[in-house]
């Protein structure tokens, strides 16, 4: 999608959108082509059910007296209530009618109806942002698709007074976007595309950015004694992999802070074999990771004036003869023990040593993981939000604070001693899954907790979240790369100087 920014005069050609707030009150540009075509599209804005509401679309074939092909009313309701969020989701409702106009361009003038809060130039940016997420699809593989169900729309130039102040404001966003489609991308591919290694090859790509990307093998990571995570990737012939990425846009002295993600690129279950229906999804139980490396690729891009390391766990868990039974017990790096009970809760072991490794190495100020890590999350919260644990108050906030500015809702969740006690082992120091059916993703928190070493940290269970299997307002179906933004918000408001 090539997006470009230009003062306000448009060239006259193709699909021209423009603002109507709640009432059909036409904007500055609206009112101005309306008085053009002796009221024509006051007209065509009163013959129907359109009445200027967020997100209500209306195409009209332009009237006489316009060079443009076609106008666009694009409603926004009140222009008071008008914040961030909604205006990324006007730029999207553009994206999805230029795309029904079948158009494969549009200019969309942004005038001062849209500065109730934000100035036009800085709204002009957050449009763009929308319609920039909006317009991402996974197509790749589809070589029989029909024309008229493509997209169509590949250029949109946004008309605003300042435009050199909206490039300006557009630059960030445009990064973000990038490191959200970089996520989308890797976890839509099939796992026999991505798959441990060509998963840490697409983390080097990030060295185009700044980003220091060091990957280590499993030989590696047994002379560090990563037990945990070795015995997941055993019954699999793809090697597994631990990448490190390390973003050093703060001052030296600064003690960074973590990103820590699961990245199993196909999950069977191993042993405690998943059943056959659905287990196609399981190509995205690597989405933490990748939310990991997309934020690590929009802090890059962004140039984020942040230390932050990324560390990400890559293995497949397959059930092979080599395969890690239930009842085997492994050594973590810690030096902990844990009976391995169901081969299935394997996302816990990659972590716990991720994190540990982690930890010792860098030092972290704090540490905040993301993992697809128990179907127990989607019964509490169902698909409407992540849940997550946090062992500071503070973190915790601050979470919930970029969580909401970003519209990625997540929902605190509770530790406590004796969920802790669920599992403990007779035979070894601990038992990767809890004692029954109930609190398995509080369960499955208070295991990685064992590994965190007292460090500040933030557990973000994002199983629900990170496949949609419906359109979104921002995305089609699929891939929503959940934390990419979140991440990028938690560090511009709280990491950066």
């Amino acid at each position: 999608m090539k997006i470009t920014f230009a003062e306000a005069k448009p060239s006259g050609k193709g699909l021209l959108a423009v603002f109507v707030s709640a009432g059909r009150k036409l904007g500055t540009t609206a009112a101005a082509l309306d008085r053009r075509t002796k009221g024509a599209l006051a007209r065509a804005a009163a013959g129907g059910s359109f009445s200027g509401k967020h997100g209500e679309t209306v195409a009209v074939v332009a009237p006489a007296g316009l060079e443009a092909a076609t106008v666009l009313l694009v409603g926004i309701g009140e222009a008071k209530a008008l914040d961030a969020l909604k205006l990324e989701a006007l730029g999207a409702r553009i994206c999805l009618a230029a795309n029904a106009q079948r158009a494969a361009a549009v200019e969309v003038m942004v005038d001062e109806l849209l500065g109730a809060k934000t100035p036009a130039a800085e709204a002009a940016a957050e449009i763009a942002f929308g319609l920039r997420l909006r317009s991402y699809r996974f197509d790749k593989y589809l070589t029989r698709e029909t024309a008229d169900k493509k997209p169509t729309l590949a250029a949109a130039t946004f008309r605003v007074a300042g435009a050199a102040t909206a490039r300006r404001a557009w630059a960030p966003l445009a990064a973000i976007a990038d490191g959200v489609d970089f996520t989308r991308d890797i976890v839509s591919e099939p796992a026999n595309v991505i798959y441990p290694g060509s998963l840490a090859d697409a983390c080097r790509k990030l060295a185009k950015l700044g980003v220091k990307v060091e990957v280590l093998g499993e030989k590696r990571m047994r002379e560090l004694g990563m037990g945990a995570i070795l015995g997941v990737a055993q019954g699999s012939v793809r090697e597994p992999k631990l990448v490190v990425m390390r973003w050093n846009g703060g001052r030296a002295s600064d003690k960074p802070l973590a990103l820590v993600g699961k990245g199993v690129t196909f999950d069977t279950g191993g042993i405690s074999i998943k059943p056959a229906a659905g287990m196609e999804d399981m190509k995205w139980d690597m989405a933490g990771a990748g939310a990991v490396i997309g934020a690590m690729h929009a802090l890059a891009g962004r140039k984020a004036r942040a230390n932050i390391v990324g560390v990400v766990g890559l293995v497949e868990n397959m059930p092979d003869g080599n395969a890690q039974r239930p009842g085997d017990i492994v050594r973590s790096m810690s030096g902990q023990t844990i009976e391995v009970l169901n081969t299935d809760a394997e996302g816990r072991l990659v972590l716990a040593d991720a994190i540990w490794y982690t930890q010792d190495r860098f030092k972290p100020t704090a540490i905040v993981d993301l993992a697809t890590l128990t179907g127990a999350i989607l019964v509490a919260l169902g698909r409407e939000m992540a849940g997550f644990y946090a062992t500071d108050d503070a973190l915790a906030g601050q979470l919930d604070a970029a969580a909401k500015a970003v519209g990625e809702p997540l929902w605190r969740m509770p530790l406590g001693e004796a969920y802790d006690r669920q599992i403990d082992s007779p035979a070894a120091d601990m038992k990767n899954i809890g004692g029954g059916r109930w609190g398995g993703s509080i369960t499955g928190a208070q295991f990685i907790k064992r590994f965190t070493n007292d460090v500040k940290w933030a557990h973000l269970d994002i199983a629900g979240v990170v496949w949609a299997e419906k359109d979104k307002p921002l995305m089609e179906k699929g891939a929503t790369a959940y934390g990419v933004r979140l991440l990028d918000r938690f560090v511009a408001d709280n990491y950066e100087r």
